[in-house]
């Protein structure tokens, strides 16, 4: 769990335990979130973005507004998981 404040909100990041990162991971996660600060922070309460991050991939994180704001890191998807839908056909996002 990480704390940090944007304005005079205090936030927390928590990782959903079934995910398995390394510190150095995570560490990417956090200063990414830390700099979008003020974008997110105007989402609703059960709204989710992603954060496409070159080297960790996909990032998906849930915002909880009520009782505490919390930002759950939900998963995280590595790039040769990327799939896309062209034409009805499934392909690899990148050969």
């Amino acid at each position: 769990m990480y704390r940090f404040s944007i304005g005079d909100e205090d936030w927390i990041i928590i990782f959903s335990p079934h995910l398995s990162l390394e510190a150095k991971e995570k560490e990417g996660i956090i200063r990414s979130i830390a700099i979008m600060g003020p974008q997110w922070a105007g989402f609703s309460h059960g709204e989710s973005f992603v954060i496409f991050h070159q080297q960790i991939g996909a990032i998906v994180i849930r915002i909880e507004k009520v009782p505490s704001l919390i930002l759950t890191v939900s998963a995280v998807v590595s790039r040769d998981r990327w799939y896309i839908n062209d034409q009805n056909i499934i392909e690899p996002f990148e050969n």
